[in-house]
């Protein structure tokens, strides 16, 4: 019996229906690594962060996902080099989608019908997608933002549903915009912390503090609330 079609799976029906103790012999998802590209790169290596979000309310299967990562890893890897950028995938197949088999071939005098809205076995996993959901993020040097963007309208197609690739304000993976990310590293106020970045709170013991940040709680609130990037509340 062959794969049923995903237009039977792609609308969101009822409840989220995961693997546990009740539900069991769940295949295991076609996609298994969810981080690509240079994952250790630092922080300032990769400025530009482009997200490509889903804008139809979809299920997307775990073979779609691994297919798509698959598209987008191989344009990459030709235009930035294996070192040029960092891609992950935001979305996780926990969803189990089952199927109601019934003998079709060889042997079965007539075709079944079956039970009406049969509850099914375990048959694979799936992505439960809302619209604006981010469904992956990559993040690169800028002068590769059109490789981005074509990877992305390339691997649109191995997914259901309708995508739009966004250019995104923050410095890379951070919460940062990129004004507020380039006054915090000339101020002294950034705490690099491998593939992120944290604003220095100017709090804790001295003997654990770099020379840098030890400066007045009092004084860094000032600070930012001269540049206008920040919303600052007394904490």
């Amino acid at each position: 019996m062959g794969r049923r079609p995903w237009k039977c799976y792609r609308q969101q029906k009822g409840k989220p229906w995961i693997k546990s103790r009740y539900c069991r012999g769940v295949p295991d998802p076609k996609i298994r690594i969810f981080d690509i590209g240079k994952k250790d790169a630092p922080v300032d290596s990769f400025p530009l962060v482009i997200h490509f979000v889903s804008l139809e309310k979809v299920q997307i299967a775990s073979e779609a996902l691994e297919a798509a990562r698959i598209t987008a890893n191989r344009y990459f890897m030709k235009t930035c080099g294996k070192d040029g950028f960092h891609m992950r995938i935001r979305k996780h197949p926990f969803h189990v989608t089952r199927i109601n088999k019934m003998l079709s071939c060889a042997g079965a005098d007539r075709l079944q019908t079956g039970m009406r809205h049969a509850w099914g076995k375990p048959m694979g996993t799936a992505a439960r997608v809302d619209i604006g959901d981010v469904l992956m993020s990559v993040r690169i040097k800028d002068e590769n933002k059109a490789n981005a963007l074509e990877a992305f309208r390339r691997t649109g197609f191995r997914f259901p549903g309708k995508q739009q690739s966004l250019v995104g304000d923050t410095w890379g993976f951070t919460k940062f915009t990129r004004e507020q990310y380039t006054f915090l590293k000339e101020n002294n106020l950034l705490k690099l912390d491998g593939i992120n970045a944290l604003r220095a709170n100017c709090r804790g013991p001295l003997r654990t503090t770099k020379a840098k940040h030890r400066i007045e709680r009092h004084e860094m609130r000032a600070k930012l609330a001269e540049t206008g990037l920040f919303s600052v509340t007394r904490t």
